[in-house]
């Protein structure tokens, strides 16, 4: 019983310490689809590149403010997220927070034409 108990709380303690609600990613319709790649590969930008590219779609988080997320963190999930769709980058188009609620952030999978 007690050990039930001790199991239970520590798994409300590592839900409550979660930043995240699942990622979503969205592909564009009638966008060539792409093997995945190494998220390590993927670039984080914080805006549109200049060079010639291909918009693959758009990633989602739902990240919570209590405890609030590191940007190295953040900047890990829109790489995994990306790398699933075979993006050489994602690049930031919202970041929106309302105060003690939540931030969502939106960002835009691009692979790099050759």
């Amino acid at each position: 019983m007690v050990t039930t108990r001790l199991s239970l709380a520590a798994l409300a303690c590592v839900m409550a310490s979660c930043a995240y609600g699942q990622p979503t990613s969205t592909k564009y319709v009638a966008v060539p689809q792409f093997p995945a790649v190494e998220p390590v590969a993927v670039q984080v930008l914080p805006a549109e590149p200049a060079q010639r590219h291909e918009r693959l779609g758009e990633v989602l988080l739902d990240i919570s403010v209590d405890p609030p997320a590191s940007v190295e963190d953040i900047e890990q999930r829109l790489r995994e997220e990306g790398a699933k769709m075979g993006a050489s980058a994602v690049y930031v188009i919202r970041d929106a927070i309302k105060p003690g609620e939540s931030r969502r952030l939106v960002g835009i999978a691009i692979r790099y034409r050759q």
